[in-house]
């Protein structure tokens, strides 16, 4: 995920939090039932950033598993391309060698 993702995601949920909570400062309960309603959405929001963070953990791993991919495909390809400039010369070294044999 991009900074600017990152960012934004970590902006909403401290955002979440902080307007809840002030929402529940504010609100007309006694103690017992803010500190309830506190602990709740705490707990709440500890579960839904696990989830993201595990969302961003798969992401990730997808993402590295992605580029390894690709650079084994880009040295296979480039392994590949050597092998046949490598036949190229010798093909051309036999014909010059054949071509000095004939003079």
């Amino acid at each position: 995920m991009a900074k600017s993702g990152k960012d934004f995601t970590l902006g909403f949920i401290t955002g979440a939090a902080v307007g809840s909570i002030i929402a529940l400062l504010y609100a007309p309960d006694s103690g017992s039932k803010l500190r309830g309603k506190v602990s709740y959405r705490v707990s709440a929001y500890g579960e839904e950033i696990n989830k993201l963070i595990n969302k961003l953990k798969a992401e990730k791993e997808k993402i590295a598993s992605d580029a390894k991919k690709q650079g084994d495909d880009v040295v296979s390809d480039a392994k590949k391309r050597a092998d046949d400039l490598i036949k190229e010369a010798e093909a051309l070294l036999e014909n010059i060698d054949k071509s000095k044999s004939k003079n």
